[in-house]
């Protein structure tokens, strides 16, 4: 490309250089010069300036210098380069010290802002002294091609650059730039590591959706925030690096402090109860590698990480210090209409406990939608103004908030029926007044270790479930890869029927109260889907096939698969009881079942389908019409759609084909991958 580029150049220049033929022949000037007087190399720089936009002469000795760049610290006779590019140190890749080490003529493309420079540098002996000539010729649609031809490669450069250096999600620099750009700079700035807090939690509970929408979210507050000049890495998963050139310690202080606060308080559309907080640790580089600077950082980082919600920062450890005992002491919220009851309980719990205060239960709402798991516990009245405790108890219900929230009711209603009503909603205590302070102080401790156990044993079974999980994953895979390749696909069709299980379903627990799905079973219907048509593997390889329509018998001979697959798995006695065989013997049988009730083996209709059957199923169409298949080419994702919607490829529920056409930007962007090790790369990452 380049090559076409410059030929056009010389083309369009030719006709003045000729006219400057006899002046150059005059003086001697011909392509093979190479030594000359001074006064020679002088005479030859003024004919080329006609030519070229800058001719300088760098002398040899100059170019090898070690200090070289100490020039640009006051002393006399700066280096001609330093002076037009504007750069405080050697290019890495200069061409004229190229030349002069190699003795010839080189050349390269160079930018100054946003103009192009042709630059060629020419070694050349001068009075026996080695130097280098550079011409410099500026780029443009006059020079290098027509005004339409510029715009094209200007962009195409740009979009290049952003391609091979932006994360495709957040728009930051992605950790490519940070190894080749950012890695070796040399500079005086502030280095900030920022995670979020929670991460794994907002994208279980919210999906992989809430999960990008939070990611985008963070970094547009932390530019907001920021210079033009600043560098903002997306350094791991939900890990940013931020660079902060030249800046004091203190202002950095500020600006990681400032950035915190904004992120915290920055409200999510559509995700009203997801708060966001990130942990910051903040580091200064003045020498050294920047590594250990980011390190450094780094461990400030999980120092904050311990509290959450903060920033910490070496030099300012009292600061930190103060802030992190202040965070260390739990959160607990009192409800009571009676503002003495609210004192009293203050007085037993306020030493221990940072106290919220709330005098109805609306205000508790409001309260528990602004620091939601931030709470430890809540100590909830019952007979209160505007919204009294049980209706708080069937809100934190509905809300799932009682899951992670411990409430203890205290309440001078003592009755049997009333103390039996709290424990239904899910109240974890209930203590009649009058109290001993005691007792509500020793109950409420209890009550937050009693919690904080069952969390970490929550996150350690997790663990253990997503490591069990994942060996299952990867039987499933095999074993349905094994169908695939004897029906002549890419083991491609079972990933993308996963990755648009998942995201069908996701879209349908935001969307739909009518199926109650928990992010495990979600998980478990995708894991199932690799099995749907395992029942092919019973099926002669000359129907499978057959890259023509199938006649009436061999149809009805294909249809078995879906009772093959079903009969193979419910031979499997000692896994009967195992949720994930369920789904797997549900989606095997009726994925091939239409919501009109034209579908088969058993004819089923609306909501005889189970659900899990019913996503596999519109997944696998999908998929079948994007995709090329030994009887058809693939349609396209637009096609594929609107065969889908017009009923081309039966009937299927409502409530999903407006789910798919909510998400049909995301299946197309994600079902675009076509490499079976990325896809596998990717699944792995989105279930983790």
């Amino acid at each position: 490309m380049l090559y076409c580029m410059m030929s056009k150049w010389y083309n369009n220049t030719s006709l003045y250089c000729r006219k400057k033929l006899v002046v150059r022949e005059r003086l001697g000037i011909m392509i093979e010069w190479k030594q000359m007087t001074m006064q020679e190399a002088e005479n030859k720089m003024e004919v080329l300036r006609e030519i070229f936009d800058v001719v300088r002469l760098l002398k040899g000795s100059d170019l090898q210098a070690a200090g070289m760049e100490s020039k640009l610290a006051g002393r006399e006779n700066p280096c001609q380069c330093y002076a037009f590019w504007n750069k405080d140190k050697r290019c890495e890749n200069c061409i004229s010290l190229k030349a002069l080490e190699e003795k010839k003529q080189t050349s390269k493309i160079e930018f100054l802002d946003s103009d192009m420079y042709q630059v060629f540098a020419r070694y050349l002996e001068i009075d026996s002294e080695p130097y280098v000539m550079e011409m410099l010729k500026k780029l443009d649609e006059n020079t290098l091609t027509d005004e339409e031809g510029y715009e094209k490669l200007t962009e195409k450069l740009t979009v290049y650059s952003e391609k091979l250096y932006k994360d495709v999600l957040t728009g930051a620099y992605n950790r490519r730039y940070f190894e080749e750009k950012v890695k070796n700079m040399s500079l005086n700035a502030g280095i900030a590591v920022i995670d979020l807090d929670d991460f794994k939690l907002f994208n279980d509970t919210y999906g992989h959706d809430g999960g990008d929408l939070v990611l985008i979210t963070v970094v547009n507050v932390i530019r907001h925030y920021i210079r033009r000049t600043d560098i903002l890495v997306r350094y791991g998963g939900d890990e940013f690096l931020l660079i902060l050139p030249g800046i004091e310690k203190e202002v950095f202080s500020q600006k990681l402090r400032m950035i915190q606060k904004k992120i915290h308080a920055t409200h999510i559309p559509g995700f009203n109860r997801l708060k966001l907080s990130v942990s910051i640790g903040g580091a200064m580089f003045t020498h050294g590698r920047l590594e250990e600077a980011i390190t450094k950082a780094d461990r400030l980082m999980y120092m904050a990480k311990g509290h959450k919600n903060i920033v910490v920062t070496r030099w300012d450890q009292k600061k930190n210090t103060d802030e992190m005992e202040k965070r260390n002491r739990l959160q607990l919220l009192v409800v009571d209409d009676s503002e003495m009851n609210r004192e009293i309980l203050k007085e037993i719990l306020g030493k221990e406990y940072r106290i919220l205060e709330a005098c109805d239960g609306e205000e508790a709402l409001k309260i528990l939608e602004q620091y939601g798991p931030e709470i430890s516990l809540v100590l909830l009245d019952i007979i209160m103004p505007k919204m009294d405790g049980f209706e708080v108890l069937a809100y934190m219900n509905r809300d799932k908030w009682i899951e992670d929230i411990p409430v203890i009711m205290i309440s001078s209603e003592g009755s049997e029926s009333y103390i039996r009503r709290a424990y239904e909603l899910g109240a974890s205590d209930y203590i009649s007044r009058p109290f001993d302070a005691k007792v509500v102080y020793q109950r409420v401790i209890n009550m937050i270790k009693l919690y904080a156990k069952q969390r970490r044993l929550i996150h350690l079974v997790t663990d253990q479930i997503y490591e069990k999980e994942k060996n299952n994953r990867m039987m499933t895979g095999i074993l349905s890869q094994i169908v695939e390749f004897r029906n002549g696909e890419s083991g491609l069709h079972v990933l993308h029927i996963n990755i648009l299980t998942q995201l069908l379903l996701e879209k349908l627990m935001r969307k739909s109260e009518n199926y109650d799905l928990s992010w495990s079973q979600q998980y478990m219907i995708a894991t199932a889907s690799a099995l749907h048509d395992i029942g092919k593997i019973g099926i002669d390889e000359k129907i499978l096939n057959k890259p023509g329509k199938l006649t009436k018998e061999e149809f009805e001979a294909m249809k078995q698969h879906t009772i093959i697959g079903a009969r193979m798995l419910d031979s499997l006695e000692m896994y009967h009881d195992e949720e994930m065989m369920k789904y797997a013997y549900e989606i095997c049988r009726w994925h091939h079942e239409r919501y009109d009730g034209k579908g088969y083996p058993d004819g089923l209709k609306g909501e005889e389908i189970p659900i899990s059957a019913q996503v596999v199923s519109l997944a696998d169409v999908y998929d079948a019409l994007v995709s090329d298949r030994v009887y058809k080419k693939a349609y396209s994702h637009e096609k594929a759609i609107e065969m889908i919607l017009n009923g081309e490829c039966g009937m299927f529920n409502p409530l999903l084909l407006e789910c798919l056409v909510e998400i049909q930007d995301k299946v197309r962007k994600e079902l675009g991958i076509k490499d079976v090790n990325e896809c596998l790369e990717y699944l792995e990452e989105r279930n983790r």
